[in-house]
């Protein structure tokens, strides 16, 4: 029987730690990082979404950062097809994998795979799309509670695009996607998986996530957002309608102050972070740590990457 290659995932809310404890985990045991952040495979958004930087990579080589331009589609689905052969590389060359990042639906797809979906009907989506214009994306959201009251309970009623999607695939299936997902049961599993979430108190975790904001403005997010602008990526577009670029958008149309902007940067991050923090509670194969126990995270690390060898030993004695 073929050994399933392993894998480290360090997740977590935003701002909780995990690009600098990765870093060490990696420089300490030969590793090689994948991004899970949906947003840090886009090419130009660097300091809005915290991407880190050559300095904070401190040589460790970090896959699917900058892959797509914020133009470019770019899914779940897409990310595991380009994630599953990173991973498979970086173990053959008998380096250890980590990835690294808050987006639970990645982390999910590379782990326990994706159920089909149906393919965009462009004409479709831009009608649901008027339609949350018009009425707003509380309204779409209502619309989806009314038909799968279990999916709408894990969509944001903010979360235009999920609710356009789900609403898709009811349209285009005539089935709920609440359903669907029961149905695909997860249970691909190409990976053994350690799977470590950061845990923060939560005043702790809402004053760094105070501070990020802020600091990401006066880093350059306002000049990051109006370069995007100049170089034709519309408002409209998803990673444009992301929490800090729709922010700074709405200070550049006038729309609100600076502080008005850094204050509902603030508000929605706090926000991001505890939808966040639901998802990976819900996950019964989550452990979790402190980042700032960095030798008890390695302890755990190490053991889990060296359980083969140990039963091998047994085995031979």
């Amino acid at each position: 029987m073929t050994k399933k290659p392993k894998v480290v995932v360090i997740a977590g809310p935003t701002a909780c730690g995990k690009t600098s404890l990765s870093v060490d985990l990696a420089l300490s045991l030969e590793g090689e990082i994948i991004n899970a952040d949906s947003m840090q495979v886009y090419r130009g958004m660097n300091v809005g979404t915290a991407k880190p930087t050559i300095q904070e990579q401190k040589g460790i080589h970090h896959h699917l950062l900058d892959v797509v331009d914020p133009d470019e589609e770019f899914n779940a689905a897409i990310y595991r097809t380009m994630a599953l052969p990173v991973i498979n590389e970086i173990c053959s060359r008998g380096k250890n994998c980590f990835v690294v990042g808050g987006t639970g639906l990645y982390i999910r797809s590379l782990q326990e795979g994706l159920f089909e979906c149906p393919p965009v009907d462009t004409e479709l989506r831009e009608s649901l799309r008027r339609q949350c214009e018009t009425y707003g994306s509380h309204a779409l959201h209502e619309r989806l509670k009314n038909l799968d009251p279990e999916s709408a309970d894990k969509i944001h009623p903010n979360d235009s695009v999920r609710v356009i999607r789900a609403l898709e695939i009811i349209h285009l299936t005539n089935r709920f996607p609440s359903n669907l997902i029961r149905m695909h049961r997860f249970n691909e599993r190409p990976f053994d998986t350690l799977k470590l979430c950061l845990k923060v108190d939560r005043e702790e975790l809402y004053s760094r996530i105070n501070k990020r904001s802020s600091a990401m403005v006066k880093a350059g997010l306002v000049e990051e957002t109006e370069q995007l602008l100049s170089k034709g990526y519309s408002p409209d577009l998803k990673p444009m309608k992301a929490i800090g670029y729709r922010h700074i958008i709405k200070y550049l149309k006038g729309d609100w102050s600076l502080e008005e902007a850094i204050r509902e940067l603030q508000g929605d991050t706090r926000r991001y972070a505890k939808r966040q923090l639901t998802w990976f509670r819900a996950d019964q194969e989550v452990i979790w740590v402190e980042a700032e126990d960095f030798e008890l995270v390695l302890k755990k690390v190490k053991s889990f990457l060296s359980e083969e060898e140990v039963l091998n030993s047994i085995k031979k004695s």
